[in-house]
């Protein structure tokens, strides 16, 4: 069994403001995440440690874009998010 028969996966997009490093531009960007909850049932033929990992289980976040790109149009330039958390617990 895989980990994805214990959660339900839905996409969701929350805004952020960033700076780009190169022209120091803030903006707002919308940044794709999918949200992992956790099923309300065991899934049938579940052996003890899918049990145990099933008992530990908690809902979180998983972020999808690593990269934005700049919307000013003399720079155009790519960055990397520099919040480095890809994971968040809720």
């Amino acid at each position: 069994m895989d980990e994805r028969d214990l959660y339900t996966e839905k996409q969701e997009i929350k805004r952020a403001s960033y700076s780009c490093p190169k022209c120091r531009q803030t903006s707002e960007f919308q940044i794709r995440w999918i949200r992992r909850t956790k099923k309300s049932q065991l899934p049938r033929g579940a052996d003890d440690y899918l049990r145990a990992k099933f008992a530990n289980a908690r809902d979180y976040l998983v972020r999808v874009d690593d990269m934005l790109n700049c919307p000013n149009p003399r720079c155009r330039g790519r960055f990397e998010i520099p919040n480095s958390q890809t994971v968040v617990f809720v």
